[in-house]
C-alpha cells in the first residue's frame, strides 16, 4: 500500500514533464488522421498541454522521486515554468500553419522541451545522458526541418558536434560512475570525494563538455552561428533559448556533487564565453548570425551565477536571468520571424517608419538584452553580478561590465538602421508580431516584479 501510495505521489510530482510526453505522443497520432494542410488541433494541443503544465507546476509539490534520480524543486520548476512559455512563445511566431509536416514540427518541439526539463530535474548521470540525447536528437531534425540545402548543412554540423561532446559525456559518466560506485548524485556526493582525483577530474570534465555543449558555451559554441544562420528563425529562436534553459540548470546540479575546484574553472569558461561571443557579434552584419553570438555572450553571463554558486543570490539570481534572457530573446527572434525576408542590418530600414510597433519591441528587447533597466537581464545581471562578487569573484564582474558595454555597439548597429526612411519595407507576418508584442511586455515585467520573483527563488533555495 505504501509502495502505491508513493509511486502515485511520484507520478503526481512528475505531472508537468507526463503532460509534455503524453502530448507529443497523441499529437503523434492526431496528426496522422487529419488532413495534411489541416494539422492546426496539433498545436491547439500543444498549447493547452503547455498551460496545463504551468498550472500544475504553481500548484504541485517538490522532493526527489523515484528513489531520489529526479529532482523536482525549485530550480526545476523554474525550469518548467521557463520551458512551457517559452514552448508557448515559439507556437505562436513559427509560420507552420498548414504545413504538410505541422505536426511533425509540433512533435518534435514538445519532445526538445521536454528534455530540457529533464535535463534541469535529472538527479542521476543515466538520467541526465537520456535527457542529453532527448534535449538533442529533435533538434536535429528541426534544424534540417526546411530540407534545403543551408539547414541540412546546419544539422550535420550540429548533429557531428553533438556526436562527438556527447560522446565524450558518456565517457565521463562511465568513470564517474565506476570510480563513485553508483550514478545518483547523493551517492556520489559521499563517495566521490574519497575515489582518485585525477579520474574523478577527467570524468567530470568530460560529462561538463556535454553540458556546455547543450548551454552553446566555449568550447562546444561552435555550431550556434552555423544553425542558427542555416536553419528558419523560428527553429533558430528554440536552438537559442530550450536547451540552454536545461543545460545551464544541470550544470549547476552536477557541480554541487563533484570535489574539484569548479569555480574557478566555470569563471574562466564564463569569461571567455562572454567576451568571444561579443567579439564575435561586432562584426556580424545576419541578423541571425548576431542574435547567435549574442546568446553565446548571454550563456557566458549565466555561467557567471554558477562560478559563484556558494552565494546566496547565485541560484534565485541564476533562475531570474534564465526567465528574463528567454522572454527577451524569443522577442528579438519574433520580430525576425515576422520579417522573414530581413535578413541583414541593412534590411531593416524603413522599420521606424512602417512597422513602428515592430521597431519598439526590437528596440526594447535588444536593449533589454544588453541589460537595460527596467528589464529582466537587468535585474538578472545585476543579481548575478551581486553573487559573483560575494563569492570573490570580482575580477570576473569587471570582466563582465566591460563586456555588457562593448555590448551596446552591436545592438546599436542593428537599431540604427532601424531609425533611417525607406519608401518601401517587406511585410510582416501578424501571428509572430502578435508574438513579439507578447514578450516585449512581459521581459520588462520580469524586472519590473524581479524583487517578488527573487524572494520566491529564495524561499524555495532556503
Amino acid at each position: 500500500m505504501n509502495a502505491g501510495t508513493d509511486m502515485a505521489a511520484d507520478l503526481g510530482r512528475l505531472l508537468p514533464e507526463i503532460i509534455l510526453a503524453c502530448a507529443a505522443v497523441a499529437g503523434l497520432l492526431l496528426g496522422s488522421f487529419l488532413p495534411r494542410r489541416r494539422q492546426w488541433p496539433v498545436r491547439v494541443l500543444a498549447g493547452a498541454a503547455c498551460v496545463a503544465g504551468l498550472v500544475w507546476t504553481v500548484m504541485g509539490g517538490t522532493g526527489t522521486v523515484f528513489a531520489g534520480t529526479y529532482a523536482v524543486d525549485t530550480a526545476t520548476g523554474a525550469t518548467r515554468a521557463v520551458v512551457l512559455t517559452s514552448v508557448l512563445l515559439v507556437l505562436g511566431m513559427t509560420r507552420i500553419g498548414g504545413h504538410a509536416r505541422e505536426t511533425e514540427f509540433v512533435v518534435l518541439l514538445l519532445l526538445a522541451a521536454l528534455g530540457a526539463v529533464v535535463l534541469a530535474g535529472a538527479n542521476d548521470l543515466l538520467l541526465l545522458v537520456a535527457a542529453y540525447l532527448l534535449a538533442s536528437v529533435p533538434l536535429y531534425a528541426l534544424t534540417g526541418f526546411a530540407k534545403d540545402g543551408p539547414g541540412t548543412e546546419a544539422s550535420l554540423k550540429f548533429y557531428l558536434l553533438g556526436a562527438l561532446l556527447g560522446t565524450t559525456m558518456l565517457f565521463g559518466v562511465m568513470l564517474v560512475s565506476g570510480v563513485g560506485r553508483g550514478s545518483d548524485y547523493p551517492t556520489l556526493h559521499h563517495t566521490l570525494p574519497d575515489a582518485p582525483a585525477a579520474a574523478v577530474a577527467v570524468g567530470a570534465v568530460a560529462v561538463l563538455a556535454g553540458l556546455v555543449f547543450k548551454a552553446g558555451a566555449v568550447p562546444g559554441h561552435f555550431w550556434v552561428p552555423d544553425v542558427t544562420e542555416g536553419t528558419s528563425p523560428a527553429v533558430g529562436a528554440i536552438v537559442t533559448t530550450i536547451p540552454k534553459i536545461g543545460a545551464v540548470v544541470a550544470i549547476h546540479r552536477f557541480v554541487a556533487v563533484a570535489p574539484l575546484n569548479w569555480p574557478l574553472l566555470i569563471a574562466v569558461l564564463a569569461a571567455v564565453t562572454m567576451t568571444l561571443g561579443n567579439l564575435a557579434a561586432f562584426f556580424q552584419r545576419d541578423v541571425r548570425r548576431l542574435l547567435a553570438y549574442s546568446t553565446i555572450s548571454q550563456v557566458g553571463y549565466l555561467l557567471m551565477a554558477l562560478a559563484a554558486a556558494r552565494a546566496s543570490l547565485a541560484l534565485p539570481g541564476l533562475l531570474l536571468y534564465l526567465a528574463a534572457y528567454a522572454v527577451t530573446n524569443l522577442g528579438a527572434f519574433a520580430v525576425v520571424c515576422a520579417l522573414p525576408e530581413a535578413r541583414t542590418l541593412d534590411d531593416y530600414a524603413g522599420l521606424r517608419g512602417h512597422r513602428p510597433w515592430l521597431a519598439v519591441c526590437l528596440a526594447v528587447c535588444l536593449l533589454g538584452l544588453v541589460g537595460t533597466p527596467p528589464t529582466g537581464v537587468f535585474a538578472g545581471k545585476l543579481t548575478v553580478f551581486t553573487a559573483a562578487f560575494d563569492a570573490g569573484l570580482g575580477w570576473l564582474v569587471v570582466v563582465a561590465a566591460v563586456n555588457t558595454v562593448a555590448s551596446v555597439f552591436y545592438y546599436l548597429r542593428w537599431l540604427a538602421p532601424a531609425l533611417r526612411t525607406r519608401d518601401e519595407f517587406p511585410r510582416a507576418g501578424r501571428a509572430a508580431s502578435i508574438t513579439a508584442y507578447v514578450a516585449t511586455p512581459v521581459s520588462v515585467a520580469v524586472g519590473v516584479l524581479a524583487g517578488p520573483l527573487l524572494a520566491v527563488f529564495l524561499a524555495g533555495a532556503g
